[in-house]
């Protein structure tokens, strides 16, 4: 009888257990899934090599060397040159919040030798709203009973 009790502690006991331990790997993975997430995009270059590359005369190629290759070149002048870098934050599955935007943008002469040296950040930004117009289309807008029936002549050919 005794050995009876103690079998039924014993299966008690561990029955517990894995329970709680399921219950607290289950809260920690939903947990996990509402931490926030950081990501970082782009090519931040240190402010003190823009500065020393500034008051140098600095060639397109030497700056592909040292930075890497820009992250955008300006359409229609081939003597601007941007490096965009963001962080951006986002939990569990809300939009994105942008924490930190840099860009870099640099002008340089006709000869390729840089000139200028601008930094724009976030505050810098503007917002743009589109507009909701729509243009309109020349053409009849037949449900879909008149186009079926529209169609029910044109291949007796």
């Amino acid at each position: 009888m005794r050995l009876n009790t103690k079998i039924q502690s014993l299966k008690t006991r561990l029955g517990i257990r894995p329970v709680l331990a399921t219950t607290i790997l289950v809260g920690a993975v939903l947990l996990n899934g509402c931490l926030a997430r950081v990501e970082t995009r782009g090519n931040l270059p240190d402010p003190d090599l823009l500065a020393s590359m500034q008051e140098k005369n600095v060639s397109k190629n030497e700056i592909v060397q040292i930075l890497g290759s820009p992250s955008s070149i300006a359409m229609f002048e081939n003597e601007t040159w941007f490096y965009i870098s963001e962080r951006t934050e986002t939990v569990a599955f809300f939009e994105p919040e942008t924490l930190e935007r840099q860009i870099v943008i640099m002008e340089f002469d006709s000869d390729g030798i840089l000139q200028n040296v601008a930094i724009r950040e976030l505050k810098d930004g503007k917002d743009v709203t589109p507009v909701d117009r729509e243009t309109p289309t020349l053409g009849n807008e037949d449900n879909m009973l008149m186009q079926f029936l529209g169609n029910l002549g044109r291949f007796n050919n």
